[in-house]
């Protein structure tokens, strides 16, 4: 699986909002500097999480992004479909909808169990990954160190 750049300063914008909550409004200026974003890019994406009803803005002085719902309800999947799209896809189709024959047939599945596992990851909410409280079966995969090598 691949995450696209997109994807992943819509989760950290995300994550930034969600560790502010109780601090009002953050500036889009604000989130760039601190996540390291270009704010061009950065406000592009925070328009596609409002369009998305994740985010919430107002303009002027006292404006700025918040997050439209609480930080527990919203996952890492939901921001990351906002602005890329299903989580999963081959060729572009949604793994439901594809057939396949043969030596193949078995490829549906997979994709299928592929997809369950994705969504189970990324299903984490934004509350728990900005307080650093992933749930117990997350964090061990995490703490594998089989998991941070590349074979």
């Amino acid at each position: 699986m691949r995450i696209s750049a997109r994807a992943d300063y819509a989760v950290r914008a995300a994550l930034q909002l969600a560790a502010a909550r109780d601090a009002g409004p953050l500036k889009a200026e604000a989130i760039a500097e601190d996540q390291g974003i270009s704010h061009k890019f950065l406000e592009g994406i925070l328009g596609d999480m409002r369009k998305g009803g994740l985010v919430e803005s107002q303009r002027g002085g006292r404006g700025g992004y918040w997050l439209a719902r609480p930080a527990d309800t919203i996952s890492v999947a939901d921001v990351i479909r906002c602005v890329d799209g299903p989580l999963v896809s081959v060729r572009g189709e949604r793994p439901p909808d594809l057939t396949y024959t043969g030596p193949a047939e078995s490829l549906l599945p997979l994709w299928i169990a592929l997809r369950a596992s994705v969504r189970e990851v990324l299903g984490v909410s934004l509350a728990e990954v900005a307080s650093a409280q992933l749930p117990p079966p997350i964090a061990a995969r995490a703490d594998d160190p089989e998991a941070w090598t590349n074979p």
